[in-house]
């Protein structure tokens, strides 16, 4: 921890900064998770209302129910361990909060310890500036001694021999007195250090068995739901299935009965046939005077009058009577002369009627 530099401080301080930086990371790595796991479990919710929308023809149709079940359940196995790590998010962030508010408490602490090591750091170098000085000097006094030089360029070598002789010395006396109070409050601090990074530690990995039986916990209920799963396919038989198919699309059970042949009876057939009325054709005022001549014609004076009138001479226009022309009426040309003949009575009676009336 002190070393040729007397850099120990500064390793262990920072040291203790990088544990807010891992507090943080780790705070990112559980969000990370928990984003993953919360699009995993959307997804799966997505995968469980499809199965809702497959075909449910057939005998494989209950089988999507057995997929949606499961499915759920993951999606769901999933959407806890998603709360789980939210709630652990919150206790690393809080953590590191406080662990700010403790490494900003150490720094006061532990600023004596930064100055000791800032003090024994430039007496080194002084030290180290004041030992190569002395012996350059003594180096050159003894120069001159051999070379022979005057008396007076010895003892002027000699003067600053002895002044760097007593500067060294002044800061051997002085490195000693920063030598035992940096290792006495570097002693204490690293101490320090070392609690603060041991409870870090020991906090960090409560924070990750939690993750971890967090996990633990979800993955077994993933187990549960694959095993039940499992069992729903065991019990879903081939048989099972097709009573299912059976029961819900079923026509009935009844077969058909027998029919046997029988024997036609002319009477009861004939007596079964309803004759079947026509419909005569007619446009609407002709079908309406027609309407009128049938009321007309059942007031008795008129059928009377009218038979009395008409008979006779359709009689007298029988098969053998020529026409204006010379030609004999016979068949179709009878009835269209009786179609005349009755076109003309009825006529007659509408006149008859707004006579009668």
């Amino acid at each position: 921890l002190i070393g040729e530099k007397n850099s120990g401080f500064d390793v262990l301080y920072h040291n203790m900064k990088h544990g807010q930086i891992s507090t943080k990371e780790l705070a990112d790595f559980v969000r990370e998770r928990a984003t993953i796991e919360e699009a995993y479990s959307r997804s799966m919710t997505k995968l469980a209302k499809s199965a809702s929308n497959y075909s449910q023809l057939g005998t494989f149709a209950p089988v999507w129910d057995v997929f949606k079940t499961s499915t759920e359940k993951l999606a769901n196995c999933h959407l806890d361990l998603v709360r789980k790590l939210q709630e652990l998010i919150k206790e690393v962030q809080k953590y590191g909060e406080e662990q700010v508010k403790s490494h900003k408490k150490t720094k006061e602490e532990v600023a004596g310890t930064l100055e000791a090591v800032q003090t024994i750091q430039s007496i080194t170098q002084a030290l180290q500036k004041s030992k190569e000085n002395y012996n350059a000097k003594c180096v050159e006094q003894e120069r001159l001694k051999k070379e022979g030089a005057t008396q007076r360029e010895i003892e002027k070598a000699a003067v600053k021999s002895k002044k760097a002789t007593d500067t060294y010395k002044l800061y051997v006396e002085k490195y000693a007195l920063a030598k035992a109070d940096f290792e006495q409050k570097m002693t204490e601090t690293a101490q320090k250090f070392q609690d603060i990074e041991e409870a870090h530690l020991i906090h960090i990995k409560e924070i990750i068995e939690s993750l971890s039986n967090a996990i633990k916990e979800i993955h077994l209920q993933i187990g549960q739901v694959h095993e039940e799963f499992i069992n729903n396919m065991a019990n879903t038989t081939v048989e099972s299935l097709i009573q299912k198919f059976a029961e819900s699309k079923g026509t009935g059970k009844e077969r058909p009965g027998l029919i046997e042949f029988e024997e036609c009876d002319p009477a009861s057939a004939v007596e079964g046939i309803k004759p079947r009325k026509r419909k005569t054709f007619g446009l609407p005022g002709i079908i309406k005077k027609e309407k009128d001549a049938e009321s007309f014609f059942g007031d008795p004076w008129v059928a009377q009058r009218f038979s009395a009138c008409l008979w006779p001479r359709a009689r007298s226009w029988r098969p053998g009577i020529e026409s204006h022309v010379g030609l004999p009426v016979h068949g179709a040309c009878f009835s269209l002369c009786l179609c005349l003949c009755l076109s003309l009575s009825l006529s007659l009676s509408l006149s008859l009627c707004d006579y009668h009336s």
